[in-house]
């Protein structure tokens, strides 16, 4: 109810509809104008009950008659009774300023977050009381049943119109919000794996602006759509950047209650790895260690039939981030084994993985390599004979383990250094 929109909520309404189908619309063109001066006198009162009736039954718009919202409630209602009182007996009436109005009404419902609903009922009572006040002059001024039908049929079509227009100024400032909703959104999104990170500040003003709230964590899943796929429609908490050239999405809270659950849109996809749970000042981390682990997935070094988390294949992903230092020290310290056949180093270095892996426990070992467990006993003498005290030094068990995840990689073929 702005006076400050009113032009151009009026300019709008007047390219909704020409004045002469407008007035054609309305049977007041055929009352004779004579009605309408005996009305004028009560203009000001029948605005003062429509207000009345409708602060009373509307609870959203039981405001101060002094308030600014009181004083633009009742200019609207004055307008729109000037309004019809002075299109009886004109022919080709203009309805442009009102429906303008009324489309300004319903942009200012929109931008507050409100319903249609309050209006429509405001709009709604202000008619019965017209019905009522018109029954009434009816008598007083001896008007025939055709007036009286002609008076009430328009108003009808009045009401209609009006209610009509504020479903336009909602409908188009609904989506001018959505609009600039979604580019806050995109620069939240931006702002969040930036690197170095923004502050927390920053981070909340244009959370607040994109009606995101800010989690404790954060996890970022970098994907891989399928060809010709269309972009899937995801729950508002998540945001997403389907245009950057490895795709991802920032999921809240992943570990915290009813965390964790990616939306069915996402594991529809050709592969995706999800980063590490962060605080949000570390998404930068958890976007570069997804895209990395979708690299690996996407080289067939790690599985990608479901969405990978990163933190459950660390050796790989860490491996493959020093692949020449690797290369170098392969043959530093497992020289005896890297003079093997690749047949049988492979054997050999699978065995000696899975039995660290294990906790030496040469049963569990042959369990998940399918082989019997003196098969598995007999490897690692063969090792011990060949790699010496390497194998026994505490001090070095966590780089052998690296070593030996280097080197089953390289002897499954993927000798390909990672990107940066």
């Amino acid at each position: 109810m702005s006076r400050s929109a009113r032009p151009a909520a009026a300019s709008a309404g007047r390219s909704s509809a020409s004045p002469t189908s407008a007035g054609q619309e309305f049977p007041l063109a055929g009352v004779s104008p004579d009605l309408a001066e005996p009305l004028r006198p009560h203009l000001e009162a029948a605005a003062t009950e429509m207000v009345g009736e409708i602060q009373g039954l509307v609870p959203e718009y039981a405001r101060p008659p002094d308030s600014r919202y009181g004083r633009r409630m009742r200019w609207a209602v004055e307008q729109s009774v000037r309004q019809f009182v002075d299109a009886i007996g004109r022919p080709g009436t203009d309805w442009g300023t009102v429906t303008g109005i009324f489309e300004g009404i319903g942009a200012h419902e929109a931008r507050k977050g409100r319903s249609l609903d309050g209006l429509q009922t405001a709009i709604r009572v202000s008619g019965q009381v017209a019905c009522r006040r018109f029954i009434k002059d009816a008598r007083r001024l001896g008007w025939s049943l055709d007036d009286l039908g002609r008076m009430t049929e328009s108003l009808f079509v009045f009401l209609e119109r009006i209610a009509g227009a504020a479903a336009r100024g909602y409908a188009r400032a609904q989506g001018e919000l959505a609009g600039e909703r979604e580019r806050f959104r995109s620069r939240l999104r931006d702002l969040l794996v930036m690197d170095p990170p923004a502050s927390d500040a920053a981070v909340g003003e244009l959370a607040g602006a994109a009606g995101w709230q800010v989690p404790r964590t954060l996890a970022v899943v970098a994907l891989r759509p399928a060809p010709g796929a269309s972009v899937p429609v995801l729950p508002p908490a998540f945001l997403a950047d389907w245009d950057a050239a490895v795709p991802y999405l920032v999921c809240p809270d992943p570990d915290g209650p009813g965390g964790g659950r990616l939306p069915a849109a996402v594991k529809g996809t050709r592969a995706a790895a999800i980063g590490p749970t962060v605080p949000p000042a570390r998404a930068a981390l958890s976007l570069r260690w997804a895209r990395r682990g979708l690299a690996l997935i996407e080289r067939g070094v790690l599985p990608g039939k479901e969405p990978l988390r990163c933190l459950d294949h660390l050796p790989s992903l860490v491996a493959a981030q020093s692949e020449e230092l690797l290369d170098v020290a392969l043959g530093a310290r497992l020289g005896p084994l890297m003079e093997l056949a690749p047949h049988r180093r492979d054997a050999l270095s699978r065995t000696l993985l899975t039995y660290m892996e294990c906790r030496d426990n040469a049963v569990a070992a042959a369990e998940r390599l399918l082989v019997h467990e003196q098969t598995v006993r007999y490897r690692i003498r063969r090792l011990e004979e060949a790699l010496g005290g390497a194998l026994l030094d505490p001090d070095r068990r966590i780089e052998l383990l690296l070593l030996l995840h280097h080197l089953v990689r390289l002897d499954s073929g993927d000798r390909r250094l990672s990107p940066a």
